[in-house]
């Protein structure tokens, strides 16, 4: 009896890497290391003290920086507003087309001959960045918070989509069976079964992906793109750096309520 009890309580040893495991360990972080190693030059690395090399127009920013310039306040909260319209419209049209994308790249629901088109299509507007399609939407259709609310939608679709379709692959089967065994169409599996699972994780990338969002518009502005990325990119024309000042802080205080509400809403719904 003491035999058994000593047996079914037994620590069972730790586990063990292979030779193999921990060569391929070796290498695969030995060579992070060696093309870290390497690129110093490439990223010139090497002068990095250059930033704590004191002289006047260093000493010029970081003075002007210390002392904001609030006297356009109303046109600073005015195009940081705008600037969050145009990451809120973005998100919204990004989730609208990211919801189809995302069903049609999901292995465990489409075909394969629908998947694999889905997915380079993904890959396309996720791998242009969003300041390059900006710059194709300010061509077409002119300067202006359009061009930006375009820009963000593509680019954001591309990444829900992509994290639409994950989440969708590592659901449980057994409710969207349970929906297909009383009769029921493709859709109705979708809707019923699939679409209950996934909305909590939908719901929560499509609010990161709008605070995000609430940062991407701010650079958007720097080409045309609408918003207080203008302003921002103005100012810092004119050396007037007591206003980029001003600015920067403008932005991230709404960041940071921006970030706060979306909590609170994750938390409702959630």
């Amino acid at each position: 009896m003491t035999a058994v009890a000593s047996t079914a309580v037994a620590i069972p040893a730790a586990p063990k890497k292979s030779a193999l495991a921990w060569v391929a360990d070796v290498l695969v972080w030995g060579g992070v290391a060696a093309v870290l190693l390497y690129s110093i030059d490439a990223v010139d690395l090497g002068n990095i003290s250059r930033l704590f090399a004191g002289n006047d127009s260093t000493q010029l920013f970081v003075h002007d920086l210390l002392r904001p310039d609030f006297s356009d306040w109303k046109m600073f909260v005015a195009k940081m507003w705008e600037t969050v319209q145009i990451a809120l419209w973005g998100t919204f049209l990004a989730v609208i087309l990211g919801i189809p994308l995302g069903l049609a790249a999901a292995r465990n629901i489409a075909p394969v001959w629908v998947v694999t088109p889905v997915r380079w299509i993904m890959n396309l507007l996720r791998s242009v960045p969003d300041l390059v399609i900006g710059l194709l939407f300010v061509t077409a259709v002119g300067l202006g918070p359009l061009a930006g609310v375009l820009a963000i939608t593509l680019n954001t679709a591309g990444v829900l989509a992509k994290l639409f379709s994950e989440a969708v692959e590592s659901i449980d089967k057994g409710p969207v069976e349970g929906v297909r065994a009383t009769g029921a169409g493709k859709l109705h599996e979708i809707v019923w079964g699939v679409l209950p699972q996934v909305a909590p994780l939908w719901t929560s990338f499509a609010l990161y992906r709008f605070e995000s969002n609430s940062r991407s518009a701010t650079v958007l502005g720097l080409i045309g793109a609408g918003g207080i990325g203008q302003v921002l990119f103005d100012s810092m024309n004119a050396f007037d750096f007591r206003a980029v000042s001003a600015i920067v802080i403008v932005v991230v205080v709404a960041v940071t309520l921006i970030d706060t509400l979306s909590q609170v809403m994750r938390r409702r719904l959630l």
